[in-house]
C-alpha cells in the first residue's frame, strides 16, 4: 500500500529527543484499514519511506488514533532537517508475510 503525505517535523522530548512527521488523518484511516495485515506486534507498522533524496525502512508508532514516521538522524542530517520543518514523504506500508 502506497501512501504520500506532507507534515512538519516535531519533536518529542523524553530522555533523549526523538523526531517525528504525524500522519495525517486520512492517510491515518488507510493505513488502520490494513494494519493488522501489517503489524508484527505492538501496533507498529513497517514502512519503507521516501523523504526527500533518502530512502530509509522503519516502523510507524501508534499514537492517539494517528501513526508517527520516525526519523533517526541519519535520515534529518543530509538534508538539514529540524523541527517544524515541511517535508513532503513518498511511503509503502509493509504487509505480511
Amino acid at each position: 500500500m502506497d501512501v504520500s503525505f506532507a507534515g512538519r517535523v516535531v519533536e518529542w522530548r523524553g530522555p533523549a529527543p526523538f523526531f517525528f512527521v504525524p500522519v495525517p488523518e486520512e492517510q491515518s484511516a488507510d493505513i488502520r484499514d490494513v494494519a493488522a495485515a501489517a503489524t508484527y506486534g505492538w501496533g507498529v507498522i513497517p514502512v519503507e519511506a521516501r523523504l526527500g533524496t533518502v530512502d530509509f525502512t522503519t516502523s510507524l508508532f501508534p499514537k492517539d488514533g494517528g501513526y508517527l514516521l520516525p526519523l533517526k538522524k541519519a535520515v534529518r542530517a543530509p538534508q538539514g532537517l529540524a523541527p517544524g520543518d515541511e517535508v513532503s514523504v513518498e511511503m509503502t506500508v509493509r504487509l505480511g508475510p
